[in-house]
C-alpha cells in the first residue's frame, strides 16, 4: 500500500507541475548510408529529475530514417550500451539475417551492418531492439525512433509531405515509473503518457491539411484516436502504406506496434486549438487501455495507477496558425492499388491460439502466455515454410486479454474477424492485429523474395512484455519445396534433407573414409547431441530430436565444415 500510494504522489506531481512543451520534432536521416549510435543517457521526465534512459543518436528515442523505395541501403549500428542491444526494421520487408531479431545480437562496442534493398511502398514504419527477454526494457528505456519511406505512386499524390512543417511524426507512448523515478517493466505503463518523448505537447499546426504518421509506441497500451468535437478525419495508410481509397473517420483503434497515416483538414481554422485525443472509454474490456479485462463475472479492472485506464484524455494539443506559402487543401479520394490474394490460392493453412501458460486469473494482463501451448526457445523452429508459399494463418484468442499478433518479414490482408469482414481500419496491408479476447482472426499473406534454411523470422504478441516472457515463435522461410534439400554441395559432402524430419543424411565422395572423419552435431545452445566416425553415407535418426536449429561440424579430408540446418 505505501509503494502504491508513493505512485499516486509521483502521478499528482506530475499532472500539476508540468507546463505544456512544444513538441519534439525527431530530426530526419536521408540518403543511403545511416550512422545509428544506440547510447546511454538521461530525459527529464518529472521536475528536478534526471532519470537514465537509452536513445539513438541522442539520449532519449531516435531519429526518423527517410528512405525511398529502391534504394540499397547501408544500416551502420553501433551500441555504446555496456549490455548487448538489437535493432529490428518493425515492418521492412528484408532478408532474415538483416531483420534484427534476437539472433543478430549487436555486442557492446561492435557495429551490425546489414544492407538492404528497400522493397516496401511508400508507409511509415518503425525500428526497436528485439532482443531476447529485452525489448520491453530498451524501448521502455527510448530505443525506437520511425522510418518513412517514399515511392512514385505516393510522390504522384497531392499530400502533405513536408518533414516537420505539414507531415508530422507522431509516437503516442505512455511509460511506468518506480518511486525512485526509474523507467519501470513486467508492469501496466499507466504513469506518464508523452509523444515524441515530450510531456503535455502542443504543436503548431498550419491552417491547411496536415499529415500525422501515428505510432502506437506503447509497451502496452492501445489507443483510440480521435479530435476534440469529433473532428472528422481522412485515412490514408495502416501499417504497409497506402489504401486504395481515403476514408473518413471520428475514432481509429491502435495497439502496440500499430500504425495509421491521417490527414486533417485545419483549413480556415486559424486560431482555434483543436485536440488529439484517446477515447479510452470506448475501448472494448479486454484491451489494455479499456477499463477492464475479461466478461461477466470474471472481470478483472485493470490497475489504474494515474487513470489512464478507460479514461478520456487528450494526448496533444494542435494551435492552429497561418498556412504555410503552398499548403495542400484538398484529400485526394483515390490512392494505391491493392491486390490482395484470394484464400482459394492458399497454398497452406496454419491454426496459433493463444492461451494463458498458468491457470489463474490473477495473471489476466501480465501472463505468461504461449502460443500454441509453447514458449519462445530460440534453439526451436516454430514453422517451416518455403518461398512463395501463400497461406492463410488463423488466430484464435483463448485468454481475458486483447493481444496484438505481428509477424516479421511479411505484411498480410486480414480476411474476416469471427467471419465478418475487417472494419475499414483494418483493411490493407498489415503487420500487426489485435486479437480480441474469444475471438478468432484469419489472414492471409504470402512468403516472397527471401529464403534463408537456418534463420529464423519471429511472429509474436507485440505487448512487450508478452513478447519477452515467451509469447514469440519462430518461422524460417526454405528456399523451395524439394523434399530432399541440402544444406551444402560442394566437391566432398552433401546433407540432406533440410529440414529434417525423421533422419539426416550426409553423404562424401570418399569411398573409404580416413580414421580422421568424423561427424558431430550439436543443438542451438551448443549442447553435443551426436558425434561418431563419418561414414561414407551416414544416417542419422533425428524422429526423437526437439524441433530446432542445429550445427553439423564434419571433418572429411582433412577439412572442418560447419554447416546449420533445420528439424522439424
Amino acid at each position: 500500500m505505501k509503494q502504491i500510494l508513493t505512485w499516486l504522489i509521483i502521478a499528482i506531481c506530475v499532472s500539476t507541475a508540468n507546463g505544456q512543451s512544444p513538441l519534439i520534432i525527431p530530426p530526419a536521416l536521408s540518403g543511403t548510408t545511416f550512422n545509428l549510435t544506440v547510447q546511454s543517457g538521461t530525459h527529464t521526465f518529472f521536475p528536478g529529475y534526471s532519470t537514465p534512459t537509452y536513445g539513438v543518436n541522442g539520449a532519449f528515442l531516435g531519429p526518423t530514417l527517410i528512405i525511398n523505395q529502391g534504394d540499397s541501403v547501408h544500416l551502420n549500428v553501433t551500441n555504446s550500451l555496456p549490455v548487448t542491444t538489437t535493432m529490428h526494421w518493425h515492418g521492412l520487408h528484408v532478408p532474415a539475417m538483416a531483420d534484427g531479431g534476437p539472433e543478430q545480437i549487436i555486442s557492446p562496442g561492435t557495429t551490425w551492418q546489414p544492407v538492404i534493398k528497400m522493397m516496401n511502398n511508400a508507409g511509415t514504419y518503425w525500428y526497436h531492439p528485439h532482443g531476447e527477454g529485452k525489448t520491453d526494457l530498451q524501448v521502455s528505456k527510448g530505443i525506437a525512433g520511425m522510418i518513412i519511406v517514399k515511392d512514385p505512386v505516393e510522390a504522384a499524390l497531392t499530400l502533405p509531405r513536408t518533414y516537420g512543417v505539414d507531415d508530422f511524426p507522431v509516437i503516442v507512448q505512455t511509460k511506468a515509473f518506480d518511486v525512485l523515478r526509474q523507467i519501470a517493466i513486467a508492469t501496466e505503463d499507466d504513469t506518464l503518457l508523452m509523444v515524441n518523448g515530450t510531456l503535455d505537447p502542443y504543436l503548431d499546426a498550419p491552417a491547411q491539411v496536415v499529415r500525422l504518421r501515428l505510432l502506437a509506441g506503447s509497451s502496452m497500451r492501445s489507443y483510440m484516436f480521435g479530435f476534440s468535437g469529433n473532428l472528422p478525419f481522412k485515412l490514408i495508410a495502416n501499417d504497409g502504406g497506402l489504401l486504395d481509397t481515403s476514408t473518413t473517420l471520428t475514432r481509429i483503434r491502435l495497439s502496440p506496434g500499430e500504425r495509421a497515416e491521417v490527414l486533417l483538414d485545419l483549413t480556415g481554422k486559424t486560431g482555434q486549438t483543436i485536440y488529439l485525443r484517446n477515447f479510452g472509454s470506448e475501448l472494448p474490456a479486454g484491451i489494455y487501455g479499456s477499463a477492464v479485462a475479461g466478461t461477466g463475472a470474471a472481470v478483472i479492472p485493470f490497475y489504474n495507477l494515474n487513470h489512464l485506464n478507460g479514461s478520456d484524455f487528450d494526448v496533444m494539443k494542435l494551435n492552429v496558425v497561418a498556412p504555410t506559402a503552398s499548403p495542400v487543401t484538398s484529400i485526394p479520394a483515390a490512392l494505391a492499388t491493392l491486390a490482395p490474394w484470394p484464400a482459394s490460392t492458399a497454398d497452406t493453412t496454419r491454426t496459433f491460439s493463444f492461451d494463458p501458460k498458468i491457470a489463474d486469473s490473477s495473471t489476466y494482463a501480465m501472463g505468461p502466455f504461449t502460443i500454441n501451448d509453447t514458449s519462445f526457445n530460440m534453439g526451436n523452429v516454430n514453422v517451416v515454410t518455403h518461398i512463395n508459399n501463400t497461406e492463410i494463418w488463423t488466430l484464435i484468442n483463448n485468454t481475458m486479454i486483447a493481444h496484438p499478433f505481428h509477424v516479421h518479414d511479411v505484411f498480410f490482408y486480414i480476411l474476416d474477424i469471427n467471419g465478418v469482414p475487417p472494419p475499414v481500419y483494418e483493411r490493407g496491408k498489415k503487420d500487426v492485429v489485435l486479437v480480441m479476447p474469444g475471438d478468432t482472426v484469419r489472414f492471409i499473406t504470402k512468403f516472397e523474395d527471401f529464403a534463408d534454411e537456418t534463420t529464423p523470422y519471429m511472429y509474436h504478441c507485440h505487448l512487450l512484455h508478452h513478447e519477452d516472457d515467451g509469447m514469440m515463435g519462430q518461422f524460417i522461410v526454405m528456399p523451395d519445396k524439394t523434399a530432399v534439400k541440402p544444406v551444402n554441395k560442394d566437391a566432398d559432402i552433401q546433407l540432406y534433407p533440410n529440414p529434417a524430419k525423421s533422419s539426416l543424411t550426409i553423404t562424401t565422395n570418399n569411398q573409404t573414409p580416413s580414421p580422421t572423419d568424423n561427424l558431430t552435431i550439436y543443438n542451438a545452445i551448443g549442447a553435443k547431441v551426436y558425434s561418431a566416425p563419418l561414414q561414407h553415407s551416414h544416417t542419422v535418426s533425428t524422429s526423437n530430436w526437439p524441433s530446432g536449429i542445429y550445427h553439423a561440424v564434419i571433418t572429411v579430408n582433412n577439412k572442418v565444415i560447419n554447416k546449420a540446418f533445420v528439424v522439424e
